[in-house]
């Protein structure tokens, strides 16, 4: 086992340097871990107040205090509809400019406050954190998450061997439509989808791990050379 620090968007330069030229399974798990929700201190969640960094590497790019305290209103909201599903993404863009221009966002429970503000209390969620999509599309905003996925899809693909599989967990419908698109556009080239609908956690499952009550599962098979 070689393990190697990196983004999804590099995965052929990292397979090259490990020596792996053709793989029976790649599988590509887009959650975070609970360890990076609970331990990180980097405020990755909101149920403690932690530093509004949210980057998988430290080293790189802007923090997510540094995004929310530059980007403009109308990037704010889309980031928050795209990214988050998130439904009140433009009232919540409109406290989040008006906020940093009395006090810049440092912590999580700077973000956590704005949204509470924003959001109606009739249009509050039973299941989840009235902050969670915002966390999430932000989180994917400071990583480019969705760029990244864009880039490892078809480099993944082409490192399948004939019979070969490629499995993608995500956790929102944004990175879901687009390895459906991805792999739709994969199967003229010799690959195909092995079910038509992602797989999805049953009720057992999301009563032992209620973090994977939104991942779906879609896999890819190699049927012949390109």
């Amino acid at each position: 086992m070689v393990l190697t620090q990196g983004s999804f968007r590099h995965l052929a330069t990292h397979a090259g340097a490990a020596g792996v030229t053709e793989a029976d399974a790649v599988l590509l798990d887009l959650g975070l871990s609970s360890y990076q929700l609970d331990e990180s201190a980097r405020g990755f969640s909101f149920q403690g107040d932690e530093p509004l960094d949210m980057r998988f590497d430290p080293a790189q790019g802007p923090t997510a205090a540094e995004l929310l305290n530059c980007l403009p209103q109308e990037e704010l909201a889309r980031i928050l509809f795209e990214y988050g599903d998130e439904t009140q993404a433009r009232r919540i863009a409109r406290r989040i400019v008006e906020q940093r221009a009395r006090a810049p966002f440092a912590t999580t429970a700077d973000l956590v406050a704005v949204v509470k503000r924003s959001v109606p209390r009739a249009a509050w969620s039973r299941r989840t954190h009235v902050a969670t999509r915002t966390f999430q599309a932000l989180r994917m905003a400071v990583n480019d998450e969705p760029g990244a996925l864009r880039e490892a899809l078809p480099q993944a693909a082409a490192l399948l061997a004939i019979g070969g599989r490629l499995g993608v967990i995500s956790f929102h419908s944004g990175e879901d439509r687009i390895v459906k698109r991805m792999f739709r556009s994969l199967e003229p080239t010799g690959f195909g989808e092995l079910e038509p609908s992602p797989i999805e956690p049953g009720p057992d499952e999301v009563r032992h791990n209620p973090r994977a009550r939104s991942a779906k599962l879609r896999v890819l098979a190699r049927l012949e050379a390109a």
